[in-house]
């Protein structure tokens, strides 16, 4: 391993609790794009508010055409080395749960349990009514949409939408009390592949790093908690992260 590999094995095996935060660059090694990023999905298109989504068939019929046409992305991508290490260092007790700002479940697919993710921004490979919470499946969604332009909404007569937090709509209550927790407990807080400029979710390495904790940025971009973090590392994530934790 070489000296920031070392140094951030030694900072793992010292700590007693561990609490990674992840962004969309661990993702995008799966081939999932990023958002944010050089030539992200936002660089070419304007996110649709939760507002508009609630009161326009337009946006409403636009929200689901992208996330339709992200399909083929979402179904080919795997889990990387990258989610292969947080699996194991989850496996390994020393991480009792990731708190996650992307939505692709890779971390599930990758072996974590799905009650020791926390999905900030909820999961977008599945969907769920607004009014009434009924889970529905992307696929048969898009069945409908595809054949006969339905755009997708509950027997209840609520409207349905990916389980993903947008622009404009609340955060959930319940995960960001669990990261919250997480991030208090920890001595060591790894945040591995986030822009960390995007808050709420973004606040909780600063809160860690007020809290005492040692502070770990693994990013291939400069972020604005570097000149805070105890390491900064800019290597690509899962060839970093699977050399430390020694997984293939």
């Amino acid at each position: 391993m070489d000296f920031e590999q070392t140094q951030l094995a030694r900072m793992i095996e010292a700590a007693e609790r561990v609490a990674i935060f992840t962004g969309a660059g661990i993702s995008t090694e799966s081939g999932i794009p990023d958002f944010r990023g050089p030539g992200g999905t936002w660089t070419r298109q304007r996110p649709i508010d939760f507002s508009d989504f609630l009161r326009s068939d337009a946006a409403r019929r636009e929200t689901w055409r992208r996330r339709f046409e992200m399909e083929e992305t979402l179904r080919r991508a795997a889990p990387n080395r990258g989610h292969r290490a947080v699996a194991e260092l989850v496996r390994s007790g020393k991480c009792p749960a990731v708190i996650t700002q992307n939505i692709d479940g890779l971390h599930q697919d990758s072996g974590i349990p799905d009650d020791k993710v926390i999905e900030l921004h909820g999961n977008t490979t599945y969907a769920t009514c607004l009014e009434c919470g009924s889970r529905y499946e992307i696929e048969a969604l898009r069945v409908d949409f595809e054949t006969d332009k339905i755009v997708p909404h509950c027997a209840c007569g609520g409207w349905v939408k990916t389980a993903t937090v947008s622009f404009g709509q609340a955060m959930p209550v319940e995960a960001m009390r669990r990261a919250e927790r997480e991030t208090l407990l920890a001595d060591l807080f790894i945040a591995i592949g986030s822009s960390l400029v995007v808050y709420p979710a973004a606040g909780f390495p600063e809160l860690a790093k007020r809290n005492g904790a040692a502070l770990v940025i693994l990013n291939m971009q400069e972020t604005g908690l570097d000149s805070v973090a105890d390491l900064v590392i800019r290597q690509p994530i899962g060839e970093m992260l699977g050399d430390v934790v020694g997984v293939e």
